[in-house]
């Protein structure tokens, strides 16, 4: 039996894992930590298997913070409604189905967190342009070099990995982080 793909993956994953720049993402977790006390919109979009990781980010902080504390947040996982993407992807253009949903629905002081492997995606740099012009806070979790959207975002928090599993795995630790610690520091029915 062989073992060595596995135990490389392993290796790799600590090895990034061992570089996390924890400040942004006490940065993005006291960002959503405000949101939160202030009834403010958390919009988290991505494509694929990113797409996945906005929904599971979403509910963590719709749902998860919800359970000890009553109230969750107002997070939207922006990939969550095949109808409308694919009008959007049909009648305006896929590089819009996020923007699109930004300018309607997104408002100043806002979040956005994007997620994406290359940085490169169109529809992810439309979002994080959208959001910037309405005055939305920019978040970005990326892998890979990072792509336009490493200097595009408020805060980019990058993984230099070249592995979109492993840049993905990555995206979804970092929302668990997060999750985890807006339940662990709580005060006067949120978060301190």
């Amino acid at each position: 039996m062989n073992l060595d793909h596995f135990r490389k993956y392993t290796s790799l994953l600590i090895e990034v894992m061992g570089k996390l720049e924890f400040e942004k993402i006490h940065t993005l977790a006291e960002a959503l930590r405000d949101a939160w006390r202030e009834n403010r919109q958390v919009f988290i979009c991505g494509n694929g298997g990113s797409a996945a990781n906005a929904m599971h980010i979403a509910n963590d902080l719709f749902c998860g913070v919800a359970k000890d504390f009553g109230v969750g947040i107002r997070a939207h996982a922006l990939p969550a409604n095949q109808s409308l993407i694919t009008c959007l992807a049909n009648d305006v253009s896929y590089e819009d189905i996020f923007s699109r949903q930004i300018e309607v629905l997104g408002r100043p002081r806002d979040i956005l967190i994007a997620l994406s492997g290359s940085g490169n995606s169109i529809n992810i740099v439309k979002a994080i342009e959208t959001a910037r012009k309405i005055g939305m806070k920019t978040f970005a979790i990326l892998g890979y070099t990072g792509g336009k959207c490493l200097q595009m975002a408020d805060v980019s928090i990058h993984f230099k990995v070249e592995d979109m599993q492993i840049a993905e795995d990555l995206q979804l630790i970092v929302g668990h982080m997060i999750t985890q610690w807006l339940c662990c520091n709580r005060i006067n029915g949120l978060t301190k």
